[in-house]
């Protein structure tokens, strides 16, 4: 991606995403209850759990693990917060309903005003953005951090897609890196599908190292925007956890020895947990668990120890909210996050 311009500059300057931590102090889990979606039904038409991350939390909640006063609630990102890395023509292109088919993946939105939509679901997405931008700021300040939802990985500056309808993750870097908050950024992709999004942005940018360990035989299939990984695991179909956690170990080892970043945005995708026909990996609730635990032990036992912001990104499946919740637990009874 290209140096900023002053209009970017002057947005982000003037956003109030972080506002939150002014008011409320850093607490390690953003998320809000309108992250999830119900849009008369229709959004059962598509294989996403469009309420997991509600579920995700209500299990945190009832096992003790979170406080409702110490999840930090964020704001929805403007337009003018959009802008400072989407283009003017990409956003206008989401007032069609034509545009929201291909992003959404539900042929049904065809028939429902693109107003309606934007009110009803896009302006969730946006709440998760918001949501991912506050998140990193935070993980800077206590050197860790969750947004119960975000991980957009799909979505670039000028093209949405797989569900992804802002580039969450790369307009959370380019809040950091305006601002003057870090100079350097490591991206680790675990979802089960390629983050083309992110990659597509960033392909340029020697300060932003990209890790991404996907099934190269499924969507998105962008070969492309496969020049911009700098470590790049292609994964088998139905690889399961033995081989999966080795070659993920492996790679972080190489990778930051490579790079030493400011800040790691863990993009953990759970479409890679066995039975999903989406992901096609077979990676069971246990290696989820294991996964997740590798990424924060690695980069927060790291001398000196590096930031990390988690993002849930992709899954498809009614039990994904529980093995999720199950692992921020782990995270939190192995001390890589608070306690509240």
């Amino acid at each position: 991606m290209s140096n900023p311009t002053s209009s970017a500059i002057a947005r982000c300057k003037a956003s109030k995403l972080y506002d939150p931590i002014k008011k409320h102090g850093c607490h390690a889990f953003v998320y809000h209850p309108k992250y999830d979606i119900s849009f008369y039904g229709i959004e059962k038409c598509h294989p996403f759990d469009s309420r997991k991350w509600g579920r995700i939390c209500k299990q945190l909640l009832e096992k003790g693990y979170l406080d409702e006063k110490c999840i930090l609630t964020p704001m929805e990102a403007t337009k003018d917060d959009l802008l400072v890395v989407h283009t003017k023509g990409y956003l206008y292109s989401l007032k069609w309903s034509i545009v929201l088919v291909s992003i959404l993946e539900v042929p049904l939105v065809l028939f429902f005003p693109a107003c309606l939509i934007n009110r009803k679901v896009l302006s969730r997405f946006r709440l998760q953005t918001g949501g991912t931008i506050l998140a990193s700021r935070v993980a800077l300040e206590i050197g860790a951090a969750v947004n119960i939802g975000g991980g957009f990985h799909h979505c670039s500056a000028s093209r949405g897609g797989g569900f992804c309808p802002y580039a969450d993750i790369t307009l959370s870097l380019k809040f950091l890196f305006i601002n003057q908050l870090i100079s350097k950024a490591m991206i680790v992709d675990l979802d089960a599908h390629q983050g083309n999004g992110h990659e597509t942005d960033f392909k340029n940018d020697e300060n932003v190292y990209i890790l991404d360990m996907y099934n190269s035989g499924i969507y998105p299939y962008d070969l492309r925007s496969r020049r911009a990984i700098r470590k790049n695991i292609q994964l088998d179909f139905f690889t399961e956890d033995e081989e999966y956690l080795a070659l993920l170990k492996n790679a972080l080892t190489e990778a930051t020895s490579e790079f030493k970043p400011d800040i790691v945005v863990y993009n953990a995708g759970t479409d890679c947990l066995v039975g999903d026909r989406l992901g096609c990996l077979s990676i069971t609730a246990e290696g989820i668990l294991k996964r997740d635990e590798i990424v924060f032990q690695t980069f927060r036992h790291a001398s000196p120890a590096v930031p990390v912001v988690m993002v849930t990104s992709g899954g498809y499946q009614s039990n994904n909210a529980k093995v999720i919740a199950d692992s921020l637990a782990n995270l939190i009874d192995k001390g890589y996050l608070p306690r509240c």
